[in-house]
């Protein structure tokens, strides 16, 4: 585990051992998902995997159960309050209770602001921010019954900063990020602290995620380098679960660029726009497409097939380290300057 972030304040853990607890999981069916529930279920977890596809989800609970843990399908649209319902009645009624509950699911457009389709852009608010919505509101009795538990919140670095053509998907990770703060809040003033609220936000993962998206740039999408392998995420989770904060970061860069983007904002939002816009599209040509937005296309792989963008790594970070130091460097100056004016 990392150190704590500013204004870290530990939260209640499970109160039972993972290989006694029951995890819920929405978005199962490949990437983040799929890797989060192979973590667990390597540690004799039962888990509760929830996605459109019930077809991948069956291979994924397939694979749970080799290494050793129990699992259950349950095909599920986190859009619709009364499909999160059943998911979390059906688990509670498979293994007597839930302990865990990862908001996961997610889908973006991507494209200018002013030229994504606006049932597009609306279907991602759906399943990104009311999906997380529909989560908490399942999950709260369950957990409550359970005596307390965590809940976790897959928010990306994009809830803390943004990146160009990204509108929607950066709008629901901010919206994730400030529900999960006012429900930690509500908890703790009525009495409810021995459940935890938990936002995770990840770097750029290797998942098919980008390849999923529905694109409306006209050119092939890339995932922004340096790209974290998604086991990355998994074992955050999993520490998360095991010892709850308030929000952690899942890979190097993420924690560089919220650093930066503390520091100095408006420097941080050229910085990162400029990089992003270099970087997230290949030099074919795409024809504009509704991803998986409105259809379910998973095929439970974890991977997206990005690992030769790993190894771009050290220059980026290198370069947002420098950066950062160079904006700390700034920021020390413009203090020293005001404390000397003020003398």
């Amino acid at each position: 585990m990392t150190d704590p972030e500013p204004g870290y304040r530990p939260g209640m853990p499970l109160t039972r051992s993972l290989d006694d607890s029951t995890v819920v999981i929405t978005g199962a069916s490949s990437g983040i998902g799929a890797a989060t529930a192979y973590a667990l279920a390597r540690r004799g977890a039962a888990v509760a995997l929830a996605a459109r596809s019930g077809a991948a989800l069956d291979q994924v609970a397939q694979r749970c159960r080799e290494l050793g843990g129990q699992a259950l399908a349950v095909p599920t649209d986190v859009t619709d309050m009364a499909s999160m319902q059943r998911l979390a009645d059906r688990t509670a009624a498979e293994f007597g209770r839930i302990d865990a509950w990862v908001n996961n699911a997610a889908v973006s457009a991507v494209g200018l602001f002013d030229e994504i389709p606006v049932a597009e852009f609306r279907r991602v608010l759906e399943v990104n921010l009311l999906g997380a919505v529909h989560g908490i509101r399942a999950a709260l009795p369950h957990l409550g019954a359970a005596g307390g538990g965590v809940l976790v919140n897959n928010a990306s670095v994009l809830a803390e900063v943004a990146m160009p053509y990204q509108s929607a998907y950066n709008a629901t990770k901010h919206g994730i990020r400030g529900l999960a703060d006012t429900v930690r809040q509500e908890l703790r003033v009525t009495g409810r602290g021995h459940i935890s609220i938990c936002t995770i936000l990840p770097a750029t993962i290797d998942t098919p995620f980008f390849r999923h998206a529905a694109n409306h740039s006209g050119r092939e999408l890339l995932p922004p380098p340096p790209v974290y392998p998604p086991e990355v995420v998994a074992e955050t989770i999993v520490r998360m679960l095991r010892r709850p904060r308030r929000e952690a970061y899942a890979g190097g860069a993420a924690r560089l660029i919220g650093l930066q983007w503390r520091l100095a904002p408006a420097l941080a939002e050229r910085t990162l726009g400029w990089y992003a816009h270099r970087t997230q599209f290949g030099p074919a040509a795409r024809a504009d497409s509704t991803g998986n937005v409105f259809h379910a296309d998973a095929d439970a792989h974890r991977n997206g097939g990005w690992q030769g963008r790993r190894r771009q790594l050290v220059r980026m970070t290198a370069a947002f380290g420098l950066a950062a130091a160079g904006t700390a460097v700034g920021t020390m100056a413009a203090f020293s300057r005001r404390s000397r004016l003020e003398r």
